[in-house]
């Protein structure tokens, strides 16, 4: 046991962790999850994922949230008028989810091998999720297939800031981040989570990836002084691998 736990921590401080692992990770974290997420980003979450759906969801929409964890993104989008299928591969999570929301399907699944079929639905998002897949070309080649030619796509995830906000977010997530894992439940989780943003793509990388797969009118916004990025797309017609080009910036 205890040298399978080694091995687990040595994992989550590289960010890297088997697919497996991160879902035990979150089964584990999944009590505290939500009041972390309001400590680490000192209660702007709910900002940002009120901005991902402005920037995708229509009323009516069959909405796909992907990795909803414990479904504040998907209430949102069911908020502003969407019907909404909330996804994850922790059934800690989801029963979570489920307290919170009755009117929202919830299915356990994964993102790289979504259950639905193609062109199922008019916008997806994602909300601090994509960075936890280990493939993440794939994952954006899933939620491609399954929105229809002109559906929107959402990623809000966390990135490297520069400038003045660098050293700030060196000392949260490098520093007092890990910290608070070691009297958390799930201690390895909040070591795993600044590893994880370093090894992840950047902002104009990560427009690419969506580009090449089948996405266009790719742009992104930074928000939190660059801590964190919101990109979004809109489903091309023919789903095209064409080599990355250079990001455009939200206003």
């Amino acid at each position: 046991m205890s040298c399978g736990f080694s091995r687990s921590a040595v994992q989550a401080e590289a960010g890297v962790l088997t697919p497996d692992g991160v879902r035990r990770m979150f089964d584990h974290i999944a009590p505290v999850y939500d009041v972390m997420n309001r400590v680490m980003t000192a209660g702007l979450d709910g900002s940002w994922r009120a901005l991902t759906v402005q920037a995708v969801v229509n009323r009516g929409d069959r909405v796909l949230d992907a990795c909803c964890g414990t479904g504040d993104l998907s209430i949102a989008a069911r908020e502003a008028g969407g019907d909404v299928t909330g996804l994850d591969f922790s059934e800690p999570m989801l029963e979570r989810a489920r307290r919170k929301a009755g009117d929202v399907e919830w299915v356990r699944g994964d993102l790289l091998a979504l259950p639905f079929a193609d062109g199922s639905f008019d916008a997806g998002t994602v909300g601090f999720g994509v960075r936890n897949v280990p493939d993440l070309a794939r994952a954006l080649a899933e939620l491609r297939r399954v929105l229809r030619e002109g559906g929107r796509l959402g990623i809000l995830e966390i990135t490297r800031p520069q400038g003045v906000a660098a050293p700030f977010y060196r000392l949260w997530f490098d520093g007092i981040v890990p910290v608070l894992g070691r009297v958390l439940p799930g201690g390895s989780a909040y070591s795993y989570l600044p590893a994880s943003v370093r090894r992840f793509p950047g902002p104009d990388e990560l427009a690419g990836l969506l580009r090449d797969a089948g996405f266009e009118r790719v742009r992104y916004r930074l928000l939190a002084a660059g801590i964190v990025a919101l990109h979004v797309g809109v489903a091309n017609g023919d789903r095209p691998n064409h080599p990355s080009r250079a990001a455009g910036r939200m206003a």
